[in-house]
């Protein structure tokens, strides 16, 4: 998700775009097809090392985001090892070869508001402890961390920006906001019965992932690395969440739709997550375009639109 709309981005900012595409047996590009023209695909795999090193050295990028993870949560609990691999050693991985091939180029790592975990403050910011509550947060905290460390060490430009939660249309099938507005527009066309869910009361701060990415060039743009909450300053529940999306479909009383299954609930919950993005706003000049109910819209409106 965020890739894409990061490509187009830096498409209209005039950048050259290369993506690094892993193998699987089936091309895995049905979110870049539009712009498959337009950009340029290299072979890797943040497993391996020399794919990396290969890529970089081939490419010899001036900007470098680095977004590739396992970044679903309750997979983590499913997958810790290859969560750590993927999401934390990739991370290392990914400034091992630019430390080698491209230390003069800029770099962006994509931490999360899943470090925080269980708050030490609320909102958190920059300088709140990190106190993680899965594989997955804990397996960001180790990105995090490495890439302060590279910076330090090796003098290069490596930032990170902890994104607090953000979505969009492109989102995977398997996050919940997603889930939601798939479900709420399959029960509006009479495609499905019902959905279900966790626990509703989990509150989260939701930004667009249009506007996180943007936070994300500018960060590219400053003459020293730093590192940035990219958040919305609000917190709503899962529970707002399916009010605005039910309302969108014309469905006051949701309820009857909605059903509690327990088998998604995690075994660590992080029950308030709210960023504080003073920091971005004053240094970067970071502005969010979108709304929470925007954001919700947005993804409604375009699940409606596919069942039409």
């Amino acid at each position: 998700m965020d890739g894409s709309y990061l490509a187009e981005l830096l498409l209209e900012k005039g950048h050259e775009v290369y993506g690094l595409l892993r193998r699987c047996s089936n091309r895995n590009t049905q979110r870049i097809e539009h712009l498959l023209d337009y950009i340029k695909l290299v072979s890797g795999d943040v497993t391996d090392q020399s794919s990396l090193d290969g890529a970089m050295e081939e490419v010899k990028p001036d900007l470098i985001f680095h977004l590739a993870a396992q970044s679903h949560v309750q997979v983590s609990w499913q997958q810790p090892e290859l969560t750590g691999n993927v999401t934390g050693l990739g991370t290392l991985r990914m400034l091992e070869a630019m430390r080698k091939y491209a230390p003069d180029a800029k770099f962006y790592n994509a931490a999360s508001s899943e470090m925080f975990g269980k708050v030490q403050e609320t909102p958190q910011k920059e300088t709140t402890p990190f106190y993680p509550r899965s594989p997955y947060g804990c397996a960001k905290v180790f990105g995090f961390n490495v890439t302060r460390n590279y910076r330090e060490s090796f003098d290069l430009f490596a930032c990170s920006g902890i994104c607090f939660n953000h979505e969009g249309t492109r989102r995977a099938e398997t996050f919940v906001t997603k889930k939601i507005a798939m479900g709420v527009a399959r029960i509006k066309h009479g495609l499905q019965s019902h959905l279900e869910l966790g626990n509703l009361e989990a509150q989260r701060d939701w930004s667009h992932a249009k506007d996180v990415v943007a936070g994300m060039a500018l960060m590219l743009e400053q003459s020293m690395p730093d590192d940035f909450i990219l958040a919305s300053g609000e917190t709503h529940s899962i529970r707002e969440f399916l009010d605005i999306a039910f309302q969108i479909v014309g469905i006051k009383d949701w309820a009857p739709f909605v059903k509690f299954n327990p088998a998604f609930m995690r075994p660590a919950e992080v029950d308030v997550l709210l960023g504080d993005p003073s920091k971005a706003h004053r240094v970067l000049g970071w502005k969010r375009e979108y709304s929470f109910t925007d954001v919700v819209s947005d993804m409604t409106t375009y699940e409606l639109a596919k069942l039409l």
